[in-house]
């Protein structure tokens, strides 16, 4: 839809080809000096970005642990009806995992082989036999010989499974392994502070981009449209940061709690590794900021005449299912992010669709006050 004063306005603001050029690589050399200032900021600050990094996934996992702990405490039975119970009631489980930050393995050891760890002086010179290893004339507290020895092949075992006890090794939860997050080669700590610093690099940047981007789209446009990229370049930078914080504060726990409880359900243990985890990082907050864009979109071609209110109303079944595509490329293969990007992209479609039709009729009723004002005048 053509302003009416586009015409007036075409002969002085033409360009040719190799003007756009010209001005596309001054926008791209101009936003990769500020890239890389900023990539240059973020080698200082990539130590504790990585360690904020990696809170989410170490938080999951300390949830998934925790979970599982309580899990394995009520599903535990012992070996024989009234064998030995578990040495902690639930209410102390619960308080001790969710209160205090501990996690345990269940261990079920005999109680000789216990003494032995917790007294091993005495157990050199004592050790109180079993009924199935005691043999006749032999002196109380002298230990039993094997029932195999002599014989050849590995020695029988001096007790009976039914007699173990079970006993639980706890220790903090933040210095549980199966939390800790790995690297598999001398090299790959060096990528991931690198990678680190390129994230960080590009979160400082993107308002530098952004306003090069919105530059060259300025360089294109009539003087009186060029107003818009200056009301644009704020919102589109606000939108871009507000992309990343959702991805990076609440869409990473909800897309990590479904992983590891797939994992569960596939009775597979979790061992992440950082630089994997790291690409994830890169992938999800980048593509939620550039997916935030839209309305900003909807709006700037709705100003320049490529599209109008109505043909966003009478498409939008088409754009939620454009939408849904594009979420599936820009998140990872697991529903939740799908979701979580697709969503709100919806409700900004409506929500740009809405804007639209509020400039438009901010801008007829304009219109019309002034041809009122030029009518009263005459």
């Amino acid at each position: 839809m053509p302003r009416p004063s586009d015409e007036d306005l075409f002969q002085s603001s033409t360009m040719t080809f190799g003007e756009h050029l010209e001005e596309l690589r001054v926008c791209l050399i101009r936003g990769a000096l500020g890239l890389a200032i900023a990539v240059l900021i973020g080698f200082y600050v990539a130590r504790p970005v990585v360690h904020m990094i990696e809170e989410p996934l170490r938080r999951a996992l300390g949830k998934y642990y925790s979970e599982r702990a309580i899990e394995t405490f009520d599903t535990w039975q012992p070996r024989q009806a009234g064998g030995p119970p578990l040495p902690y009631s639930r209410d102390e489980i619960i308080d001790a995992v969710e209160r205090h930050g501990m996690s345990f393995e269940l261990r079920e050891v005999h109680p000789d082989r216990l003494r032995r760890v917790l007294d091993p002086v005495a157990s050199d010179t004592m050790v109180l036999p079993s009924p199935q290893s005691a043999t006749a004339g032999q002196p109380v507290g002298a230990a039993a010989p094997p029932a195999s020895a002599g014989k050849g092949g590995p020695p029988a075992p001096a007790f009976s499974l039914d007699e173990l006890v079970p006993m639980l090794l706890w220790q903090p939860l933040s210095r549980d392994p199966r939390v800790s997050i790995t690297t598999l080669s001398a090299q790959e700590a060096f990528g991931i502070y690198v990678k680190a610093a390129l994230l960080t690099g590009v979160v400082l940047a993107s308002p530098w981009i952004f306003y090069q981007l919105w530059i060259f789209v300025a360089a294109g446009l009539y003087p009186h449209e060029k107003r818009w990229v200056w009301l644009f370049l704020p919102i589109s930078i606000g939108l871009f940061l507000a992309g990343v914080s959702l991805a990076f504060f609440f869409v990473f726990d909800f897309v990590l709690d479904y992983l590891l409880e797939f994992n569960e359900w596939l009775g597979l243990d979790p061992d992440p590794r950082i630089s994997e985890w790291l690409g994830f990082v890169l992938i999800l907050p980048i593509g939620f900021g550039l997916g935030f864009q839209l309305p900003l979109v909807m709006l700037f071609l709705e100003r320049i005449g490529v599209f109008d209110a109505a043909t966003y109303a009478s498409q939008w079944r088409i754009a939620v299912i454009v939408i849904f595509v594009v979420s599936a490329i820009l998140t990872p293969a697991d529903p939740y992010s799908l979701l979580f990007l697709a969503i709100p992209l919806c409700l900004l479609y409506f929500g740009g669709l809405a804007i639209c039709r509020w400039v438009a009729a901010a801008e007829g009723k304009s219109a019309g006050d002034q041809r009122m004002a030029t009518k009263a005048s005459q």
